[in-house]
């Protein structure tokens, strides 16, 4: 079978290399793709991923099997929904179930419904009414911009000015454009944060092995928050019982909710999650995979991707196979970011990975010298080891080794679950 990724990122990437593992496919796609990503003998197809028609047309023409869109703006507008109405097979949620990562008031109120775990919240379209709530309330406090923002909507916001600084920049600089035009504010969730991803179809669930995604821009999680520095798989220090209690209060209400609003999820269900004295609980739902949870989640399944994206479309509850061993990435991310950052900086792509190590681009683009920088986030190093320890090991014995003029990376991915496991 012939399969296509929509989108060019680095999950992207993460996708198109576990899909062209499978023993099913003689054909991967991606689009639009990129260098990166063709270096793993994927084809590149210059169609951008928010062009409906566009893919429509070239999955018919190519006789495409399966889709499976990676970005949240094409489900978020919908691109599901044109791929069924032509009756082509593709993997993800509608436009109307992906709202509950296109509105985090949606998503909020239907937690609220269905008496799934979260934090206690408000939602303002007025800045004054905002800003007074704040006051009233205090810090610490979250401030969300409503709609999409590219990971970087949500301020967590230590001090009142903080937090007002923030409205400002969301509701008056409209600095994330119409995802400002309300915000979400919540009661600030305290303890460790853990991403739990699940294959879902209606009410049939099927979740993947836990990660940790590290927000924070600099060590010591300082800085703004960025779309993700690094992350890990498993999380040793966060107890399996959690984990489990996660699934039952959390992503398989959540399924269910979804199907009794008439709004039934496909696709890849991801709770972000805070795990706290009192449980699990969410600071909200994503309709996909995330980055860069993806690039260290997928290198430890052990069944065929399109396997168990087949079961999940049939309703079938199969088991996953994991391997036993830690999967730790850390991300090259252009210094600026996630500000503002240029981009054409020339960079390597060191080839002292050994096996179990994978480079997945993000923001990188060939040039007649070799390769530049395109994005933010550039590229994430991914390393299997025996435990999560050793896979952080490897990944930064490569990236210490190099010299990274105009990108930089967090030197502490990991380190406090490894200080933590090692203390249970």
């Amino acid at each position: 079978m012939k399969v296509l990724v929509v989108g060019s990122g680095g999950r992207e990437h993460a996708l198109c290399w576990k899909l062209k593992q499978s023993s099913k496919v003689t054909e991967v796609y991606a689009a639009p793709g990129s260098a990166g990503i063709a270096e793993d003998g994927i084809f590149n197809v210059d169609i951008n991923e928010n062009d409906h028609e566009g893919l429509i047309a070239f999955a018919k023409e190519q006789s495409i099997a399966l889709t499976v869109v990676g970005p949240e703006a094409p489900l978020v507008s919908g691109i599901v929904d044109f791929f069924q109405a032509e009756g082509l097979t593709v993997f993800g949620p509608t436009k109307a179930a992906a709202t509950l990562e296109g509105s985090k008031q949606f998503a909020k109120e239907i937690m609220k419904k269905y008496d799934i775990p979260t934090a206690a919240y408000e939602v303002f379209t007025d800045v004054e009414e905002a800003k007074a709530y704040v006051r009233k309330q205090g810090a610490p406090i979250v401030v969300k911009a409503d709609g999409l923002a590219a990971g970087k909507g949500v301020i967590v916001a230590e001090t009142e000015e903080q937090a007002l600084v923030a409205l400002d920049d969301i509701m008056g600089a409209r600095t994330f454009g119409d995802a400002g035009a309300s915000v979400v504010i919540e009661d600030c969730l305290r303890g460790e944060e853990l991403s739990l991803m699940a294959f879902v179809h209606g009410e049939t669930v099927l979740p993947m092995v836990p990660a940790q995604d590290h927000k924070r821009a600099f060590d010591g999680d300082a800085g703004p928050n960025t779309g993700g520095m690094g992350a890990y798989s498993p999380v040793p220090h966060i107890d399996a019982n959690l984990v489990a209690e996660a699934e039952a209060t959390i992503l398989r209400p959540m399924a269910k909710a979804m199907v009794a609003e008439g709004v039934p999820f496909t696709g890849i269900l991801y709770a972000g999650l805070m795990m706290t004295e009192d449980g699990p609980k969410v600071i909200e739902f994503n309709a996909r995979f995330g980055d860069p949870e993806t690039q260290v989640v997928l290198p430890r399944l052990e069944t065929d991707l399109v396997d168990v994206i087949e079961s999940t479309l049939s309703s079938k509850e199969i088991e996953l196979e994991w391997t036993d061993k830690a999967c730790a990435g850390v991300v090259l991310a252009s210094e600026g970011y996630p500000g503002s950052y240029p981009k054409g900086t020339p960079m390597s792509v060191p080839s002292d990975v050994v096996e179990g190590q994978k480079w997945f681009h993000a923001g990188t683009k060939k040039t007649a010298d070799g390769w530049a920088t395109n994005g933010g986030r550039v590229i994430l190093l991914s390393s299997l080891g025996e435990d999560l320890h050793a896979a952080l090991e490897k990944t930064y014995e490569v990236l210490n080794a190099h010299e990274w003029e105009g990108l930089f990376y967090r030197s502490d991915i990991g380190s406090r679950a490894v200080n933590l496991s090692n203390k249970k």
